[in-house]
């Protein structure tokens, strides 16, 4: 498929094979162009999507690791070959700019990490007297995932790679804003070696596919990535039904604390960064920023400046930094979160330039100055360009203010002293925490996920494996083994 021709047909892949349904039109929030008709899953298509992997699962986890990893590595080299390609796709669907597209390089190191890594190891004892007791680590079997539209192949490779690498067979969904770069992938699942039903690809809206999913008997596992709500619903669906084993990344609304020996240069740009990249679409970016008041005039003009620097425009323009909003649902609730904020905040503008004829679809950066701890711009996630500015005067208040949230998924802190950096760091109620340097700097090897309501379990390349696989305890009877004791006791471990 060439991302030339448009519009894309996106169909379902089902056991192996693409499945046409009736379609709903996919336009690009940049030129309004018709990009794609995909087609919307059903809830008789998830049951077959399930019933594939079903039927395909034991045959899967049959196999060893390392031909279980041989279709992961293939795949992983398709993907790096095609990254030009899928930015593209991501770029016309949701206006991502192809500048900021680092989501091949993500999507190629996790299916090559878990074509090598799916060893799982479980363990064993000789502690209970006449007995040698081992533990297993099984798949669960079938496993779903809901991805989100801000980094499509981003949640599909960390969230397919694990499973399959466990021995599970997948459903995954793509969400309705952005399916074209999945699709593709889809497009080289036969090639890349894997048997039919392994791998299971769905579009459409939540309602009803994905409530499917998520109320689904045979599914044991589900990984989702998106906002507090269709988690809460998600996490309600699943009690409902079967208690599958849920891994929920949801919102956040961080925070980052400059003290006043930072690097003001460094932290100002980071911050920029982390809020304006990708539109403010990012769910750890740091919307909450607290400067010390003694060097927040000096920061606010250091941050303004790099704010005006960014270029917005055509997300097909290498020389883009800033693409629109997902599409103008997005745009209008980033807008009236603007507008609402103006009237009880100041704000200073950014004066960053707007593509001509544009305004309904680009957000300009916005900064918010000493915004009140019970303003709805504190609480909620607005997803956009927008940034809050407030001052502290202590340690101790810059910690309270930044907890002061339902929120835990990214905290940044920057400042020279390493003994504040890590009291604080040590204090703030968040999943991952910046010392001198914020989101989304990470790190592959470290636990991705939140406090509070931004979520439930963590994701990474050493962590995920654990989401996918079940534990079983076996306890042998060995006949002569410490056979002083054995038999002294039928209950185990007495």
């Amino acid at each position: 498929m060439s991302s030339d021709n448009l519009p894309i047909e996106a169909k379902l892949l089902i056991n192996g094979s693409f499945i046409p349904r009736d379609t709903f039109d996919l336009h690009s929030p940049y030129s309004g162009e018709l990009v794609g008709k995909i087609s919307e899953a059903t809830v008789e298509d998830v049951d077959a999507a399930v019933a594939a992997a079903k039927a395909a699962q034991p045959a899967w986890a049959a196999l060893s690791p390392q031909q279980r990893g041989k279709p992961l590595a293939k795949l992983a080299q398709m993907i790096e070959d095609a990254t030009p390609e899928l930015a593209r796709l991501d770029a016309l669907s949701l206006g991502r700019p192809i500048s900021t597209f680092f989501d091949g390089h993500y999507a190629v190191t996790h299916f090559r990490y878990f074509g090598e890594a799916a060893y799982p190891v479980g363990t064993s004892s000789l502690n209970t007297p006449g007995f040698m007791n081992v533990s297993l680590r099984q798949p669960y079997g079938v496993g779903a995932a809901i991805i989100p539209w801000n980094a499509p192949l981003v949640f599909l490779s960390k969230k397919l790679a694990p499973a399959l690498a466990a021995g599970n067979c997948m459903v995954l969904k793509t969400s309705e804003k952005a399916p074209l770069s999945s699709h593709r992938v889809a497009e080289m699942l036969n090639e890349a070696g894997f048997p039919p039903g392994v791998i299971n690809i769905l579009h459409g809206h939540g309602l009803p596919s994905g409530d499917a999913i998520a109320r689904h008997m045979d599914i044991r596992a589900l990984s989702f990535t998106g906002s507090v709500r269709t988690g809460r619903a998600i996490q309600k669906a699943a009690a409902d039904s079967n208690f599958k084993h849920l891994v929920l990344e949801l919102g956040g609304k961080s925070p980052a604390i400059v003290f006043p020996d930072a690097d003001l240069e460094r932290a100002a740009q980071e911050t920029q960064n982390s809020i304006m990249f990708h539109s403010g679409q990012t769910c750890m970016a740091n919307s909450r920023i607290y400067v010390h008041k003694d060097v927040a005039e000096d920061f606010v003009d250091k941050f303004v400046a790099f704010a005006k620097a960014r270029k917005l425009g055509d997300p097909l323009d290498e020389q883009t930094t800033s693409g629109p909003q997902a599409d103008k649902t997005q745009h209008e609730a980033v807008v009236r979160y603007v507008e609402e904020g103006k009237k009880a905040s100041k704000t200073i503008e950014s004066s960053t330039p707007m593509p001509a004829d544009k305004d309904d679809l680009f957000v300009q950066p916005t900064v918010f100055l000493q915004v009140p701890e019970n303003d709805k711009l504190e609480k909620e996630e607005v997803f956009g360009p927008v940034v809050i500015i407030n001052t502290f005067e202590s340690e101790e208040e810059a910690v309270k203010i930044a907890n002061d949230t339902e929120y835990g998924l990214y905290a940044a802190v920057y400042t020279q002293d390493i003994d504040r950096a890590l009291r604080v760091a040590k204090s703030l109620e968040s999943g991952m925490v910046g010392v001198n340097c914020t989101s989304p700097t990470g790190a592959w090897d470290m636990p991705f996920g939140g406090y509070k309501q931004s979520g439930l379990g963590r994701e990474s390349l050493l962590e995920s494996l654990e989401d996918w696989l079940e534990k079983k305890s076996l306890y042998i009877r060995v006949s002569g083994l410490n056979s002083a004791e054995a038999g002294s006791s039928t209950v185990l471990g007495r």
